[in-house]
């Protein structure tokens, strides 16, 4: 397609397993795939929170771009800059937004109202803005002031399933499947707590994803063993490949009681193995997941989430309803090639805005 340099600014390792990391690989091969010639910038990994030596070196990495090559970069890192410093960076940026660092969890109000200044006035420098989702851009729009006409919706991909894999048996027990790194946002301690007012049902449950946040692990396995669960409920950490695509097709319904999402990729994934989902109506999930396919309820309510799941788990009728919706809505899904797509209209718009 060009031969123009196109760098992808990520912070930390590119492979780690969140859905954000997720979706800027695939995005990254995508484009490689496309004929681009992609450069791949590694920012120090220490965003959204990083050391004043991070935070130079970051700067640095960026400000030596040069105008011709067009810069994706990470909201982890965007919106964490200082804005003096994105304002001499000459290469065209095109911001990727999975979600704006102020929605996150559990941030100390002092913070949380800087972050929403400072990516309110990066985002002013980017040429363009790419996001996951309708509700993403809705949001740049009304707490950023962003122009809607710079931003564009790339939908995260996903690979269908081969019609000739072997089918898994499930166990003697439903197994419940959460999958989400190990951080407030993703409401585990909701899930686990939800839990406890399902435990005359037959079931067990694993939560999947690695350490986000420090010492969270420890505190959800306390959790889980004042509960009395720990016969019942497992956190695996972090699983991928093989292992991971057997644990969705053994479960019997995929469960989330996140706080917030700007997309959430998982639930891409639990309906393509064809799973009933039970969720929170907060963020782009009423948007991600279909009606029909799942279950929302409002945030941080166990009561109602176990409800949710005690409905899926005793009524094989509603279960087999919401499998059947699901698998529709799977058919529907784009690909990687899709998202890349819409990513190669943004970086044409960046450029052609500077020329």
């Amino acid at each position: 397609m060009t031969q123009t340099p196109i760098a992808l600014a990520v912070p930390g390792d590119i492979n780690t397993l969140t859905g954000g990391y997720i979706y800027d690989r695939q995005l990254y091969d995508e484009l490689c795939r496309a004929d681009y010639d992609m450069i791949l910038v590694t920012l120090p990994n220490s965003f959204p929170f990083p050391p004043a030596a991070d935070l130079a070196r970051a700067c640095a990495q960026l400000q030596a771009l040069p105008a011709g090559t067009a810069v994706i970069i990470d909201g982890l890192a965007f919106g964490a800059l200082p804005p003096e410093e994105v304002a001499k960076i000459v290469a065209p940026i095109i911001a990727l937004v999975h979600h704006p660092l102020a929605f996150e969890s559990a941030l100390p109000t002092a913070q949380q109202e800087h972050f929403l200044k400072n990516e309110r006035e990066n985002l002013r420098y980017a040429a363009q803005v790419l996001v996951p989702s309708p509700h993403t851009k809705a949001t740049l729009i009304a707490h950023f002031e962003v122009d809607a006409a710079r931003i564009h919706i790339a939908l995260p991909g996903i690979a269908q399933l081969s019609q000739e894999r072997p089918p898994v048996p499930r166990p003697a027990r439903p197994l419940i499947l959460s999958v989400g790194i190990l951080h407030p946002r993703k409401g585990h301690d909701v899930l686990i707590d939800a839990l406890g007012y399902i435990e005359e049902l037959e079931w067990d449950a694993c939560i999947v994803g690695g350490v986000w946040e420090e010492g969270y692990d420890t505190a959800l396995q306390d959790q889980i063993d004042r509960q009395g669960l720990t016969a019942r409920v497992r956190l695996a950490g972090r699983v991928e490949g093989a292992e991971l695509s057997m644990l969705y097709s053994q479960a019997s319904l995929f469960a989330l009681a996140t706080r917030y999402e700007g997309y959430g990729m998982v639930f891409n994934e639990a309906m393509i193995h064809g799973l009933p989902i039970v969720s929170c109506a907060t963020g782009a999930v009423p948007d991600t997941v279909p009606q029909g396919a799942g279950l929302l309820t409002a945030i941080e309510d166990p009561a109602a989430f176990g409800a949710a799941l005690s409905q899926v788990l005793s009524d094989s009728t509603v279960a087999a309803n919401m499998r059947a919706a699901a698998v529709r809505a799977a058919k529907a899904l784009g690909t990687w090639e899709d998202t890349a797509s819409v990513a190669s209209r943004a970086i044409h718009a960046a450029r052609k805005a500077i020329s």
